[in-house]
């Protein structure tokens, strides 16, 4: 199986900067998609962005222009840089890991295989 491990997170003013890494083992990390997901108290868990095999990105319409997705292989991670933060994305950020995804399911976390155990990201207003 895949292990992932996610880290970055923290406490930042409203239009402030952050970047969550994620690490995976265990399997080839090339041959995965990855993607962010976050779920707010109250709310339903939702995509932030993912990337694909070859490096092709996915946003939603919120984080789109603010949030870059990256990954390097060769490091086994993936990365999420989020740029002028709202209080709004104050959430449990997630990393996920599929071996299986089809083109325009990217945004159903339900078709994701693995999960690393989140790290909170808090913005102040």
């Amino acid at each position: 199986q895949v292990q992932l491990v996610e880290s970055g997170g923290g406490l930042v003013q409203a239009g402030g900067a952050l970047t969550l890494c994620c690490t995976a083992s265990g399997r080839t990390f090339s041959n995965y998609f990855m993607g962010w997901f976050r779920k707010a108290p109250g709310k339903e868990r939702e995509f932030v962005a993912g990337i694909s095999w070859i490096h092709r990105t996915y946003y939603q319409d919120d984080t789109k222009g603010r949030f870059t997705i990256s990954r390097d292989n060769a490091k086994n991670t993936v990365y999420l840089q989020m740029n002028s933060l709202k209080p709004e994305d104050t959430a449990v950020y997630y990393c996920a890991a599929a071996s299986s995804l089809y083109v325009g399911t990217v945004f159903n976390g339900n078709l994701y295989n693995y999960w690393g155990q989140g790290t909170q990201v808090t913005v102040s207003s």
